[in-house]
């Protein structure tokens, strides 16, 4: 089991699944809403994952019409987002997470569109858009 909670500490979560793989997205869309050079997030089932505590405290932003990013209403720590159309995986915002974990299938997506100030230094995949 996985737990992760926000800054706050209002919410937590519980996850009875696994990491598989970490995405490291640099759009504009992930670093505006994270507010770094970057994101680490990983597809989990939705089926698997829970609120335990502060389900109240959740609020979500639509900056596309199809997706859903869903943080806490009172400290604003990002928990996941959500697409419409694939509503049995959520992309989970690893900075939540309070357990340690490991994955070793990691890469970089989006670095097209990375900070100009950022750079990316590590020996990860890279793919200037998705990865497909």
């Amino acid at each position: 089991m996985i737990k992760g909670s926000c800054l706050c500490g209002g919410i937590h979560y519980e996850y009875y699944g696994e990491i598989k793989e970490i995405s490291i997205c640099h759009c504009s869309q992930c670093r505006k809403a994270q507010g770094s050079a970057f994101v680490a997030i990983c597809p989990i089932e939705s089926a698997k994952f829970w609120i335990i505590e502060g389900a109240n405290l959740l609020k979500e932003f639509r900056g596309s019409p199809h997706k859903a990013r869903v943080f806490c209403s009172n400290c604003g720590s990002p928990f996941y987002s959500i697409r419409d159309d694939l509503p049995e995986v959520k992309r989970l915002r690893l900075g939540t997470i309070d357990t340690p974990i490991q994955c070793t299938n990691k890469y970089h997506v989006h670095a097209a569109s990375k900070a100009s100030w950022d750079e990316i230094t590590d020996q990860l995949p890279i793919y200037t858009e998705g990865k497909v």
